[in-house]
């Protein structure tokens, strides 16, 4: 697809109930108001097509830039574009979305330890999305790489920006479910954090409770493997 009939199949797609919705989660860049089910049929459609994925996000269409995540080719990017990248991130809906892709990508841990050290809020949110992601995914990592992250999130999320206090509170549970030794210390360290608030906006949505969702995610486990 070129990019003129992708913009115009995602405008086709768009509806004023998914603009709302998107409202509601705090998206205030121009949208079409595309659902992830229709995003999901174009991607299937597109596959990867890198440049593409570049027009797409240089418009500055949120619908357009959560399609160029799922369609780029992460490992063409460099460093620096993907920190350009992250710069322009302006709502949690697409910094989940760069955050997925770039998951995907080589640059992965370097972004994981790098923005996740940044005071912005959404690319601080980037950086521990990846940080969970790593913990979730990355056989490789060390349980000392994981107790740091404990320490660094049980030092800074009173004092983290909003959504940031909801990615860090994400890492923690992915930590804590990686293995027994780091559950032991995820536990504490949620203990002594204690309750997370984060503002949700006009949605229901909310932060789980760190030591209540790890106990269910692993007592989901080993009801799978029974």
């Amino acid at each position: 697809m070129t990019l003129k009939q992708t913009l115009a199949a995602l405008k086709a797609a768009g509806t004023a109930q998914t603009r709302k919705i998107y409202g509601n989660h705090g998206v205030r860049s121009e949208m079409y108001g595309v659902s992830y089910a229709e995003l999901g049929k174009l991607k299937k459609r597109i596959k990867q097509d890198h440049d593409l994925a570049l027009g797409l996000w240089v418009g500055g269409n949120h619908d357009a830039r959560v399609l160029a995540c799922m369609v780029a080719d992460v490992d063409a990017f460099t460093s620096r574009e993907l920190d350009a990248m992250a710069r322009e991130l302006d709502d949690y809906v697409l910094t989940d979305a760069f955050s997925s892709m770039v998951a995907r990508g080589k640059h992965r841990l370097r972004k994981a330890e790098a923005c996740s050290k940044r005071k912005g809020e959404w690319v601080g949110a980037a950086g521990w999305n990846l940080v969970a992601s790593q913990a979730n995914h990355d056989d490789t990592l060390t349980d000392a790489w994981c107790r740091a992250k404990l320490k660094e999130i049980e030092t800074g999320i009173a004092g983290a920006p909003n959504r940031v206090r909801h990615s860090m509170n994400q890492a923690l549970i992915c930590i804590g479910v990686r293995n027994p030794k780091l559950e032991k210390s995820a536990l504490a360290a949620a203990r002594r954090i204690g309750e997370v608030v984060v503002d949700h906006g006009r949605t229901s949505c909310s932060t789980p409770d760190a030591a209540a969702y790890i106990a269910k995610t692993l007592a989901y486990r080993a009801k799978k493997k029974r």
